[in-house]
């Protein structure tokens, strides 16, 4: 009894030491899942406002698409405007001088430009070029009277007018389309800048996620072990309780047995006429002689 009772007490420690092993490493576990779901959660928040901060911006570039798309529609209208008022032009300034004053200011001005190129890219002789230098003064001197012819002419100086005004405004309006272009550029890039930052973020919060998961998991397998081996240790209790309690019985029966055996011997002598001592006087009672 004796042997088994030890045998079962050990197997009893092994067990109770197992479920203490397997405690002690859920908790590490279940702490490390506490900090991968604190990771998680922070990394989710700051993808959150990442994208927050991305709608903005998408909403700052296609607020200023549209202005581009009206500013584009205004330099269009000035520019057909500009486009008719050359025409105008054009048509004054041919109404308006006589007809045999020779070729256009435009056609002249063509020709000068062709001289100028060819006396910067041709070799030519000291002679070829003083005549080209000469040819080339000559047409700006027509040049200039003929646009001096210009200036005097009312009907042609207000079409110019005219014209130059609506030049500016389509150039206002260009600047306007570059203005609007540039700056919703710039929050199309910032957007995509914060996307990509909230998608490398995103997959550091999945990472951390997965680790949640995967310690998660450990820790309810060794939370299960510890379990089944407190429960083995409870079962253990309970067999070693019975064995001891049943022990006890068996050793107060025996007790009784001896103690009764003892009690028949004293009264023997006590019926023998021997005199007794208070203890075996004591005894007696105790066994139900007395």
């Amino acid at each position: 009894m004796t042997e088994l009772l030890e045998e079962l007490e050990q197997k009893r420690q092994l067990h109770n030491v197992e479920a203490e092993k397997h405690r002690r490493i859920r908790d590490e576990l279940n702490e490390k899942t506490k900090e991968w779901v604190e990771k998680r959660d922070s990394l989710n928040a700051q993808v959150r406002e990442l994208v927050d901060q991305a709608a903005k911006h998408r909403e700052s570039r296609d607020e200023l698409n549209v202005k581009v798309r009206e500013a584009k529609e205004e330099r269009d209208v000035w520019n057909k405007v500009v486009n008719d008022l050359n025409e105008k032009v054009t048509k004054i300034k041919k109404d308006n001088l006589p007809k045999n004053n020779g070729p256009s200011v435009q056609k002249l001005k063509k020709e000068l430009k062709s001289l100028e190129f060819k006396q910067m890219t041709s070799v030519l002789s000291k002679g070829k070029e003083q005549e080209l230098i000469d040819q080339m003064a000559k047409l700006q001197a027509e040049i200039k009277e003929r646009e001096k012819a210009y200036d005097q002419n009312d009907d042609i100086k207000d079409a110019l007018k005219e014209l130059r005004d609506a030049k500016e405004k389509a150039e206002v309006h260009h600047h306007k389309v570059s203005e609007y272009a540039e700056s919703a550029q710039s929050e199309h890039d910032a957007m995509i800048a914060l996307y990509e930052q909230a998608d490398a973020l995103r997959k550091e919060a999945d990472a951390a996620q997965e680790a949640f998961i995967t310690n998660k998991v450990n820790s309810d397998e060794e939370h299960k072990k510890y379990i089944e081996n407190i429960r083995q240790v409870h079962d253990y209790d309970k067999i070693l309780a019975g064995m001891r309690q049943k022990a006890r019985k068996a050793k107060k029966k025996d007790d009784e047995a001896s103690a009764k055996e003892e009690a028949e011997k004293i009264f023997d002598r006590f019926k023998a006429g021997e005199k007794l001592s208070t203890d075996d006087l004591m005894a007696l009672q105790k066994s139900g002689y007395l």
